[in-house]
C-alpha cells in the first residue's frame, strides 16, 4: 500500500502576524513577489523608472508611456487596486481562504475579520478567486483521469413546481463540471454549459497532452470517440467495475469529493454565474497542495 505523503505545513497565524506586522511590510512583500527581477511599469513593462518614494512610499513614475509620466504604486493593476481596505486585510482574507481545505464562506470571513458588511467580505473573496485562476497551464501527461460531475441541489429537494422531473446526466437544473487530473499531479477543471460529446472532446484536447500514456474515463457515451486520439481505458461503474488494472477514475472523484464537500459544507449554495470562480479556487488549492508557500504563489498572481 502506497504511503500517504506527509502534509505540507502552511503559514500559521503566528507566522503571518510576524511576517506582516504593518502595511509597509505587506507592500514590500507584494513588490518582491510581483517583480522578482525588479519593478516594471504595469502598462508598458518599462524598467527604467523614476523612484517617487520620496513623494509617497512604494510609488514609481514611468516616462515611457505618458508625456507627463505615469505614476503608479505597488497595487496598480492588481486585485487590490481601487479599494479602501489595507493590504494587511487582503492578505488575511487570502490566508484564511488558502489554509482552509474546503474553503471559507464570505459570512465566516466577515465574522473572523470583523467587517461590518457581508458585501465587503464577498467582494474581497471573489477578487482573490479571480487572481487564483490558473492560466497557461501545461497539458497533462502520464496517466490522466477524466470525469464529469454536477453541482447543485437535488431535484427532489425543490418545491414541486420548480422540479425538473429528470434523472441522471440529463438534469438541467444542475451545473456540469468536467475535470482531468494527472495521477499524483495537477488537476484542470472547467464549468460547461452541457456535457455533450463535442464539449467534452474540446476540453480533453485542451487539457490533455497527445503524448499521454493512458486516458481513463467511465463508460459515458460522450467519451466513445476519444479513443481515436488518445490511448483510452474505460471502467463501467454500472456493472460494479471500478478498477481494472491501472484504469480507474478514483483520483478525479477524490477531487470532486473535496469540491462538493466545500460547496455543501462551507458555501451551502453556489450560483451558476460564480461557480467557475469557486472551481478555480479549489483547483488552485489542489494543485498547490505540496507547495509550502501557497500564499506567496497566490500573491504573485494577484
Amino acid at each position: 500500500m502506497a504511503r500517504r505523503p506527509k502534509p505540507v505545513h502552511q503559514m500559521t497565524i503566528a507566522q503571518f502576524e510576524a511576517a506582516f506586522p504593518d502595511e509597509p511590510a505587506c507592500q514590500a512583500y507584494l513588490v518582491a513577489r510581483r517583480w522578482p527581477q525588479g519593478v516594471a511599469c504595469p502598462r508598458c513593462g518599462n524598467v527604467d523608472l523614476y523612484d517617487a518614494s520620496s513623494y509617497k512610499p512604494f510609488h514609481w513614475q514611468c516616462r515611457a508611456c505618458a508625456p507627463q509620466g505615469y505614476r503608479f504604486s505597488c497595487i496598480a493593476g492588481t486585485v487590490f487596486e481601487n479599494t479602501n481596505k489595507p493590504l494587511r486585510d487582503w492578505y488575511r482574507v487570502a490566508h484564511l481562504m488558502l489554509t482552509s481545505k474546503k474553503g471559507m464562506s464570505a459570512l465566516q470571513i466577515m465574522r473572523v475579520m470583523g467587517f461590518g458588511s457581508y458585501k465587503t467580505a464577498w467582494y474581497m473573496c471573489h477578487r482573490i478567486r479571480t487572481a487564483l485562476v490558473e492560466k497557461d497551464m501545461d497539458k497533462l501527461g502520464g496517466i490522466v483521469e477524466v470525469d464529469e460531475t454536477y453541482v447543485g441541489g437535488k431535484d427532489s429537494n425543490r418545491h414541486w413546481d420548480k422540479r425538473a422531473h429528470m434523472r441522471g446526466r440529463s438534469v438541467t437544473e444542475k451545473t456540469p463540471v468536467v475535470g482531468a487530473v494527472k495521477r499524483k499531479g495537477n488537476v484542470v477543471a472547467r464549468v460547461l454549459s452541457s456535457v455533450d460529446r463535442t464539449q467534452l472532446e474540446i476540453f480533453i484536447r485542451q487539457a490533455v497532452s497527445t503524448k499521454v500514456s493512458l486516458l481513463c474515463t467511465d463508460a459515458f457515451a460522450g467519451y466513445n470517440r476519444i479513443g481515436k486520439e488518445f490511448p483510452h481505458g474505460v471502467v463501467d461503474h454500472a456493472i460494479g467495475q471500478h478498477v481494472v488494472g491501472a484504469i480507474h477514475t478514483n483520483t478525479i472523484e477524490g477531487f470532486w469529493s473535496i469540491l462538493k464537500r466545500g460547496v455543501m459544507g462551507s458555501f451551502h449554495k453556489v450560483s451558476k454565474k460564480y461557480l467557475p470562480l469557486y472551481v478555480a479556487e479549489f483547483q488552485f488549492r489542489y494543485n498547490n497542495r505540496m507547495n509550502a508557500d501557497i500564499f506567496g504563489t497566490a500573491i504573485a498572481g494577484c
